[in-house]
């Protein structure tokens, strides 16, 4: 997982800034706010609105419409798992109700010691070796709690 640089308001004035010109600049302004602070700040939705001329309330629906954007950090790994149709039909439910329970978490939820974070996502294309999952964007097959914790070992090593 990238490392992040903390939370700046004159850093995020700059990014806002270098991107304000693009037509439909919100999105690029979004993803790029979240590839340097991993997340996007409630703090920048204010100055993204004045930079555009938008409501913040504009900004705000385009910052929640979209799921990928967090709105608080991440943990160090994110586990991305899989909800669509050819996974649960290989048991991805009760795996999932598993992963929620062993890491202590609800969706989009991260561990009480920032290790990890858990996020549903809609078929990652791995629907021949279900139940699956993205660990910090590597894709692994045949989950079960076991592979999941073996994957985190070794994301971490």
């Amino acid at each position: 997982m990238p490392g992040y640089e903390p939370w700046d308001a004159d850093r995020a004035t700059g990014i806002i800034a270098d991107h304000a010109h693009r037509e439909g600049a919100t999105l690029p302004i979004l993803h790029a706010l979240q590839e340097t602070f991993g997340y996007v700040d409630a703090a920048a939705v204010p100055l993204i609105a004045e930079a555009l001329n938008l409501s913040r309330a504009e900004v705000h629906g385009c910052l929640t419409f979209y799921h990928d954007f967090r709105k608080e950090p991440a943990g160090r790994h994110t586990v991305k798992l899989c909800r669509a149709e050819a996974c649960q039909a290989v048991g991805a439910d009760a795996l999932h109700d598993d992963v929620l329970r062993r890491y202590d978490v609800a969706w989009h939820g991260t561990t009480r010691d920032g290790r990890v974070t858990i996020e549903p996502v809609f078929c990652l294309g791995l629907c021949a070796c279900g139940p699956a999952a993205l660990v910090d964007g590597a894709p692994v097959g045949r989950l079960d709690l076991d592979t999941l914790a073996d994957a985190l070992t070794e994301q971490a090593a």
